[in-house]
């Protein structure tokens, strides 16, 4: 029996104009703000040389978010960390639309209450052009990387980009389209 009440991530950010109108003095649903797209990124670090590790870096992370991965590469050389202009360093998505929208209901009801001892995400974390960052350290929190060969675990940056103009502005925004943030002391 399903349950027809849940609502996703989309549908909470598609009615967001009518639950903070009133604390922001919004007259138009066009000035509410909204999720404008998910960068998911993550470095390579030390298995720079193996490229079957490379290779499984850049195919968990196009499972983890429906998309093939751009190739960062570096663009100046330096000696001390033995890279080399060109180098690839690390992989990025950026996700928009319905993969977005997705990717963050993912994140938001199955992937953050996998994380171990969570206790809700730091609200710091917005910056002061309305957009959020998240690092976590295992990718495994995903349902989609296997289990199977726990030793490759690397981490993952999330920017979530939004329109909000201020830092509380995005804070409503976030939560309410669900993301567990911690409450303000």
């Amino acid at each position: 029996m399903a349950n027809t009440n849940i609502q996703t991530v989309k549908d909470k950010a598609n009615n967001l104009f009518a639950s903070i109108k009133g604390s922001f003095g919004y007259t138009s649903p066009m000035q509410a703000p909204k999720i404008e797209k998910v960068i998911v990124a993550t470095g390579i670090g030390k298995v720079q040389g193996d490229k079957k590790k490379v290779a499984l870096i850049a195919d968990r992370l196009a499972k983890i978010t429906g998309q093939k991965p751009k190739q960062n590469a570096a663009k100046i050389s330096v000696a001390g960390f033995k890279l080399r202009e060109g180098n690839i360093i690390g992989y990025q998505v950026t996700l928009r639309g319905d993969r977005m929208y997705n990717f963050l209901d993912k994140l938001i009801n199955i992937a953050l209450p996998r994380t171990r001892d969570f206790r809700g995400l730091n609200a710091d974390s917005i910056d002061e052009m309305g957009n959020y960052n998240i690092g976590v350290r295992e990718h495994t929190i995903f349902p989609e990387t296997s289990d199977e060969d726990i030793s490759d675990v690397f981490g993952l940056g999330i920017t979530i980009v939004t329109t909000a103009k201020t830092k509380e502005e995005a804070e409503a925004l976030l939560r309410e389209i669900g993301m567990p943030l911690k409450k303000n002391k």
